[in-house]
């Protein structure tokens, strides 16, 4: 199979299982695995969400996710083109999907033998966190062999803009504190999107509240927080208008703001402030 990078990630809403991706955060190839092709299934409600309403009769299962990104690998090496990381991201919230668990594994196995290089990166948005099983699942996948990266979204500091960018009946207290909970034990990296909802960019207040919840993570990680990645709206969503994308200069500033807060919280501690990377 050719290695085609998609440019939007719509072949998703096809039902594939396993598709290639050019990521601006991975810097180059990004093999996504879709643990969802049938449907959507999240637990949020972001306006900025790039899935499109879609149904297939597409199911999903291991033997085929394994042959799948077989295929897109071999496809990449082919043509030369280096494999990045393979990504669990697709139509929905990773951590909802019984398949999960034998997933991760199976796709550590199949990167371990193909393309050693490549990074295992889970997108999520932290709620499966609330559940135990999923807790200690991602704390032993990123702290163990698997060296499992763990995008975890922040989006908000406060409860009135989490209530406008993630719009979950999932409490912003309760979703926070397992963040904070999950970091103090694994390492992650904290994802956060900025864009404007309604028309209106998020306020100083949230801005303040988001870096102080981030200080206070990065301060109380064990594990480690490697890295913050603030990124903006850049691909369609299906409700356009209501989301869109703000100028660069505003996450660059947002970024600059934080990494003066991290330097100054991290300054006579051993441990170093995580970077800040923006992608507009």
């Amino acid at each position: 199979m050719k290695a085609a990078p998609v440019e939007n990630h719509r072949e998703r809403e096809n039902g594939l299982v396993v598709y290639p991706v050019y990521s601006r955060r991975s810097g180059g190839l990004s093999v996504g695995i879709n643990l969802f092709p049938a449907h959507k299934n999240c637990s949020f409600d972001c306006p900025y969400c790039e899935v499109f309403p879609f149904s297939t009769n597409a199911g999903f299962s291991l033997e085929q996710m394994a042959a799948e990104l077989r295929a897109v690998i071999s496809g990449a090496q082919e043509q030369h083109i280096p494999v990045r990381d393979i990504c669990f991201s697709g139509n929905g919230e990773p951590s909802l999907s019984p398949f999960l668990p034998a997933a991760l594994q199976l796709a550590g196995s199949v990167r371990d033998e193909l393309a050693p290089a490549a990074k295992l990166v889970l997108i999520t948005n932290g709620t499966g966190l609330l559940e135990p099983r999923i807790f200690d699942l991602l704390r032993e996948a990123a702290s163990g062999a698997l060296a499992l990266h763990i995008w975890l979204k922040l989006d908000a500091g406060t409860k009135a803009w989490y209530a406008a960018m993630s719009r979950s009946t999932i409490p912003f207290e309760k979703l926070a504190a397992a963040i904070e909970q999950f970091t103090a034990r694994a390492p992650a990296i904290i994802q956060t999107m900025i864009c404007a909802v309604d028309g209106n960019a998020p306020p100083p207040e949230e801005a303040k509240a988001w870096e102080a919840l981030v200080v206070k993570l990065a301060l109380g990680a064990a594990g480690g927080i490697r890295a913050v990645h603030i990124y903006g709206k850049a691909r369609p969503a299906p409700e356009d208008p209501k989301a869109h994308a703000l100028p660069a200069a505003f996450l660059e500033e947002r970024a600059a703001s934080l990494r003066r807060v991290l330097k100054a919280a991290c300054s006579g501690i051993p441990a170093a402030a995580p970077p800040v990377e923006v992608y507009p």
